[in-house]
């Protein structure tokens, strides 16, 4: 892996990403790499102990909570969520995808625990962004890229959610994003626990994931990156500072997008799944739920419709599964996702692969921009 740093340098130095942290693991051997700043001003220098928004790579996270749940008995796949979500005990669906917002019909079944678990409750983004129906989403929900402190907090937000109609039946179509957050929604309920609290004490301890929640404690701000987008004269613009919307608890944990965390932290998560759910001996999962996470969930049909975002791939629980060989990083099996704030983790295990790649430039939209693409590339090739 002696490329590793060379990649990731290529785009620091001549390209706009002011910093980046890679990390790829193959079984017991493992190479980590911290290149550029954590700011355009180079404050100080990126390290493998940096803090980043990973955004949607906190799906599977709250994904892997929810079967927790599920194993305990505390709700099933096949449950309609409506007894914890009333907000979503009678669903309308819009007539036509296509067609206005106030012209419905009711849901031909309830929504299930799978169905949000496989983006498949009806409520998310669909390829076509302009759908009157997504609208709401962006306007009234502040769905995209993360707001933290700019949403409702959760019983507010579900009462918004249940006044948008959904887009498909329920199970029909893979729609991205909304369900995850209605995920950590429905963990806080059935558990009775605040999803931070939730995750801290069942996932992130056991883990010793120390860094990641969904605020930055004033003594870890000295390691917490600065977050940008590119702006139309090809510059920077500063989204978030460290001492910014993630500086303090937001009224709505987002189970879609809402965790900060560490290469190493996500690392250890990727780590228990290889491990069929288990961590020093411990199970958190069984094998079983593992297997259902990391297993396509999708139709054909259903993986064509969502392919701006999935690129042709499939999608387990709370992230995506490759069922084909398109790029010399795809591997049948592959499991994880990237996120909107720069950031990517995924998980082999049939090689006990693990590649983890944080960077903090807003991505320009649903595909992966090269530096990701180099950097799988790269891990591939070694």
């Amino acid at each position: 892996m002696t490329n590793l740093h060379d990649t990731l340098e290529k785009h620091i130095s001549d390209g706009p990403v002011p910093g980046a942290v890679g990390l790829v693991a193959r079984g017991d051997r493992s190479e980590v790499q911290a290149v550029g700043s954590v700011d355009v001003a180079g404050t100080s220098p990126m390290t493998r102990e940096s803090i980043f928004r990973i955004a949607s790579l906190t799906k599977p996270l709250i994904a892997a909570a929810v079967m927790m749940l599920v194993e305990e008995g505390r709700i099933a796949l096949e449950d309609p969520v409506g007894h914890w979500l009333p907000e979503l005990a009678s669903p309308a669906v819009v007539r036509t995808p296509d067609g206005p917002v106030d012209e419905v019909v009711p849901a031909a079944r309830p929504i299930t625990v799978l169905d949000l678990l496989t983006s498949r409750a009806g409520h998310g983004f669909p390829s076509d962004f302009s759908l009157p129906a997504v609208g709401p989403l962006l306007s009234d929900l502040k769905q995209g890229p993360p707001q933290p402190q700019l949403v409702a907090a959760p019983d507010a937000w579900m009462a918004t959610l249940s006044r948008i109609p959904l887009l498909h039946q329920p199970g029909e179509g893979w729609l991205y994003n909304t369900s995850s957050d209605i995920q950590g929604v429905l963990i806080a309920r059935v558990s009775g626990s605040p999803l931070p609290e939730f995750l801290a004490e069942r996932l992130f301890e056991p883990l010793g994931m120390a860094d990641t929640g969904f605020e930055v404690p004033p003594g870890k701000l000295d390691r917490f990156t600065s977050y940008y987008r590119a702006d139309p004269a090809g510059g920077l613009e500063l989204v978030d500072a460290p001492d910014g919307q993630w500086s303090r608890r937001p009224a709505f944990p987002s189970g879609a997008g809402g965790l900060v965390s560490t290469a190493d932290d996500w690392y250890a998560f990727a780590r228990m799944l290889l491990a069929d759910g288990s961590v020093d001996g411990r199970p958190l999962l069984s094998p079983a739920s593992v297997r259902q996470m990391t297993t396509d969930q999708l139709t054909p049909a259903q993986r064509e419709a969502g392919r701006v975002f999935l690129e042709g791939q499939g999608w387990g629980f709370g992230g995506s599964v490759d069922i084909e060989v398109t790029d010399p990083w795809t591997v049948p099996g592959r499991y994880g996702w990237i996120g909107g704030t720069g950031t990517a983790a995924h998980l082999t295990a049939s090689t006990g692969t693990v590649t983890i790649l944080l960077s903090q430039l807003e991505l320009a939209g649903p595909t992966a921009p090269a530096l990701m693409r180099d950097f799988w590339r790269c891990a591939a090739e070694e």
